[in-house]
Parts: structure tokens; C-alpha cells; sequence
């Protein structure tokens, strides 16, 4: 699986902005070539509100377990919540005496800094973990457009 193939099926859902900051955005430097995937129906960053999915292509100052900096080296990150989390890898998204090999290749893990809240993570998905990574970007956007609803005060259950 590819970045593009994960970012088209992102965009293919409904109401999903796509935020791929470059060098001419308002956006740090640090942030320039990784995409950040909303649900936001009016196009507009929504105040407040993480992303549900996250595509990073490098290393951050604080985030260097999964050894993004090697050549062609990227990893999808997924909000699934913490219960979904412990359910899917099999550790409480606390604990941190589990030890994990954050930079492995085609594994569904735990996100190195955000397991706490929920996150998952896949360095370079490929034939392993393609299906249940495009499971989970589906499913962190229906939580999202959830949440959203539930703040517009939108009880249609329309998901």
C-alpha cells in the first residue's frame, strides 16, 4: 500500500478535509510533506478538533521511535480510541512497559507517544496490514463525524 492509496481512500469519504502542508502554507516547517485528515463537511479547518488519521514522513523532535528519517520510511496514524486500541493490540494505552519495536514494518502498533489517547500506528503498511488500515481510517472518521454531530446537536444517527 502506498501514501496515495491511503490518501485517496481518505479523501473518498464524506466531508473529509485533507491538510498537506508545503513551504508556501502558514504552516510550521516541521509539518511540510505529512497530511492530516479531517472531518470537516464545510472545507473549513474545524476549530479545536484533531485530525482522525495522520500520514507523517519524518521524524518530530519528540517522535523518533518508529525511525521515520530512513529512505522512504512513513507511518499512518489512526485515532481508534483507547477501549478499541487495547482491543486491537492488546495492551492498555498506558502502559509503557510493554516493549515494542516502534519502527517495525507492516505491524499494527501502538502509537509511540499518543497510545495514551488512543492512537494506533502502521510504519509502511503494506500486504499485512493494508486491509485492517483502511478499516481503521474508515472507522476513525464515522467516530469523527460522530462527535461532530453530537456538538452540532444533530441526533439523526446519520453515520
Amino acid at each position: 500500500m502506498t501514501i496515495e492509496q491511503i490518501r485517496a481512500a481518505a479523501r473518498a469519504l464524506d466531508g473529509v478535509l485533507e491538510l498537506a502542508p508545503q513551504p508556501v502554507d502558514a504552516f510550521p516547517e516541521l509539518a511540510w510533506g505529512d497530511y492530516f485528515f479531517y472531518f470537516a463537511p464545510d472545507g473549513e479547518l474545524p476549530e479545536r478538533e484533531q485530525p482522525f488519521a495522520t500520514i507523517v514522513t519524518k521524524d518530530y523532535p519528540d517522535d523518533t521511535a518508529s525511525r521515520l528519517d530512513g529512505e522512504g520510511r512513513w507511518r499512518l496514524n489512526v485515532h481508534v480510541g483507547r477501549a478499541r486500541l487495547t482491543e486491537l493490540v492488546g495492551q492498555e494505552p498506558g502502559d509503557d512497559s510493554a516493549r515494542t519495536d516502534f519502527g517495525t514494518v507492516d505491524v499494527l502498533l501502538p502509537h509511540p507517544v499518543y497510545r495514551a489517547q488512543g492512537w494506533v500506528a502502521i510504519v509502511n503498511s503494506g500486504p499485512r496490514t493494508s486491509e485492517i488500515a483502511l478499516a481503521l481510517v474508515q472507522e476513525a472518521h464515522a467516530a469523527a463525524q460522530r462527535r461532530a454531530e453530537r456538538r452540532r446537536g444533530d441526533t439523526s444517527g446519520s453515520v
